[in-house]
């Protein structure tokens, strides 16, 4: 008697070791996945794209000092630039893609304007519209930056439809104005001078 209940004892407590070796198992195993699937993660985020392009003050005469980097990376909702930029005036700036990699003034109705050699939005489509970020026309315009009061820009903003494939080999224009994504009142959105511009390598 004393022996067939030893026997049910130990029985019993292999069915419970038994038992408890599966759950460390499956919980060993859950806990492996979510550690492979992190890995995976942090890799393909370290191996996305990113761009720092230097930003300069631009005016007639050509090229001045460096005011800082933008950041450009991408994400599944389209291309984020983020500024890191000072000794800018306070307020929203337009800011665009232009077509040719040069901040370089140029000739126009017999003088010379700041950053002109980089001629206009990129509009690869032709569309010959100006409707910002979210519109149908230039594939370079890109959402106003903010300037806070002491001159700096720090706030992200994100393009839908431009890719980081897109810029290179172009410019980065920060304009004196802000941006109503639109050719009324003013053509271009009214941003008026090109003030800052970087050239993406």
């Amino acid at each position: 008697m004393i022996q067939m209940v030893e026997g049910q004892r130990r029985t019993r407590w292999r069915h419970v070791c038994s038992h408890r070796y599966e759950g460390r198992k499956y919980a060993m195993r859950k806990y492996a996945f979510i550690i492979i699937l992190g890995i995976v993660l942090i890799s393909s985020l370290a191996m996305a794209e990113e761009l720092v392009v230097k930003m300069y003050h631009i005016d007639s005469k050509g090229v001045e000092a460096c005011i800082g980097d933008i950041t450009v990376t991408e994400s599944p909702y389209g291309t984020i630039f983020t500024p890191n930029l000072s000794g800018l005036p306070p307020g929203l700036h337009g800011f665009h893609v232009h077509e040719n990699p040069s901040c370089a003034p140029a000739e126009k109705d017999g003088e010379m304007a700041p950053g002109l050699a980089a001629g206009g939005h990129y509009d690869p489509a032709g569309t010959g519209r100006h409707e910002g970020p979210y519109g149908n026309g230039h594939l370079g315009d890109l959402p106003a930056l903010y300037v806070d009061p002491a001159g700096k820009a720090t706030h992200p903003v994100l393009a839908p439809r431009i890719r980081i494939e897109d810029l290179k080999g172009r410019t980065l224009m920060i304009h004196a104005g802000g941006d109503n994504y639109s050719d009324v009142p003013q053509k271009l959105g009214g941003g008026g001078a090109r003030v800052a511009c970087g050239v993406v390598e």
